[in-house]
């Protein structure tokens, strides 16, 4: 699907009640103001550099938040940005689920990193009160991502944009009282620049930048994206009962597999996360975009950010490597079963049974060389080393004993996890 078929549908859908739009039956009142103000900004392919590349081109609701190009997934997995040619470093995280997570700090009790958003945890929380708000400003100005020069060009691109009335409505008439310079459109779109700006502009600016953010993060927040409709939430509070080699899987996810150690499942609505970060001793991706600029890049995730912050960074060695516990939720959501997803921060993996498999067998296999794809690895029955070998999880993962139909059962019940699960007889 392209940036343009995203948008025109969904921005007539998130309009609705604000202008004299219609409304499909039973669509109106499904968002706030503040959340459908977000989902308007959250796929607006204008705010880019180059007026091509929404949120939602990297995180896909139809794809359970993350990315939807299945040819990209099935090898680097790191998106292009507006910028043809520039490229990111790691495989976009899922927005689905993503509010749920508490601002980044250290768990007393286990001495460990829990929260933020990005894989490594960057997105701390600290700015905006919610490591979703935080994560979403960045985006826009990443220069392998959306592009923009100024975080004032987003500002500007949505107070002129459709839905202005709408962002004005939530968040003040004065809100986009800004006075822009004559040249705003040629300097939004050259790389460098700063808008000139009058100190009050500057600062209302700032205003409605951060506004924007938690736009973005009150439409994450939603019902609409975290909707907890899966089978797994409907066998929890209806007659709908998983089935046997789902059952099995799951009594394995809580027993001999350890995956509940992490990807936690209590209480009615688990997010099967528990937030934390982990070096899973995970390879490196050689389709990885990254490796024709920087050959010797090496992703120390949590470390590498730790090792910035002065508060932090007497921690940063015994973190290197760690990347954030992903949400299992929609693990497995795409449009259609047979096109490939990626998992892992890099996109290492390529199948649900191909990451299982790993998690059974990474430290019972011969080592195979650093620059194996994981077909490769699994055709030659071994497993590349650590992209970075401190810090590997060894004691809840590595050597299973799974079997194969194990294995497969646990991916069954993975599947399990998918939103949108209509009962049967619905």
């Amino acid at each position: 699907m392209t940036q343009q078929e995203w948008k025109t549908p969904l921005l007539v859908t998130v309009l609705c009640g604000f202008a004299a739009v219609p409304c499909a039956p039973g669509m109106a009142g499904a968002l706030s103001l503040e959340e459908a103000l977000g989902k308007s900004i959250f796929f607006d392919a204008a705010l880019s550099i180059g007026g091509n590349q929404s949120c939602a081109a990297c995180h896909d609701p139809e794809w359970g938040g993350t990315g939807p190009d299945a040819t990209t997934n099935a090898y680097g997995a790191v998106y292009e940005g507006s910028i043809p040619g520039r490229f990111g470093n790691r495989k976009p995280p899922s927005s689905a689920y993503a509010t749920m997570s508490p601002i980044l700090h250290v768990d007393p009790k286990a001495e460990h990193f829990v929260g933020g958003n990005f894989w490594d945890g960057r997105a701390t929380g600290e700015k905006l009160g919610n490591p979703a708000a935080d994560q979403a400003q960045g985006p826009f100005l990443n220069p392998a991502e959306q592009a923009l020069p100024d975080s004032a060009c987003v500002v500007y691109k949505v107070c002129t944009g459709a839905y202005a009335a709408s962002f004005m409505e939530v968040y003040g008439a004065d809100s986009c009282a800004i006075a822009w310079p004559a040249a705003v459109e040629t300097l939004c779109v050259t790389e460098g620049v700063t808008l000139p700006l009058a100190d009050p502009d500057r600062g209302r600016s700032d205003t409605a930048y951060d506004n924007i953010a938690l736009a973005i993060a009150s439409y994450e927040a939603s019902a609409e994206v975290n909707a907890f409709s899966s089978k797994y939430d409907h066998q929890q509070t209806g007659p709908t009962q998983l089935g046997k080699q789902e059952r099995r899987g799951l009594a394995l996810f809580r027993g001999k597999a350890k995956c509940s150690r992490c990807h936690t499942l209590g209480g009615k609505k688990p997010l099967f996360t528990d937030f934390t970060f982990d070096n899973l001793g995970i390879p490196k991706n050689p389709e990885n975009p990254v490796y024709a600029s920087d050959p010797g890049f090496v992703d120390l995730g949590l470390g590498a950010f730790l090792e910035d912050r002065e508060d932090y960074k007497e921690l940063a060695e015994e973190n290197m490597g760690k990347h954030k516990v992903p949400t299992l939720r929609n693990v497995d959501k795409r449009p259609v079963p047979g096109d490939i997803k990626a998992f892992g921060h890099n996109g290492y993996f390529k199948s649900l049974k191909g990451i299982v498999h790993f998690y059974n067998t990474r430290d019972v296999k011969p080592v195979c060389p650093g620059d194996y794809t994981e077909a490769e690895a699994l055709a030659a029955n071994c497993w590349p080393p650590p992209e970075v070998g401190e810090n590997v999880n060894d004691l809840e993962l590595g050597n299973l004993g799974l079997s194969g139909e194990e294995e497969d059962a646990i991916v069954a019940f993975l599947r399990t996890l998918s939103d949108g699960f209509v009962p049967a007889g619905k």
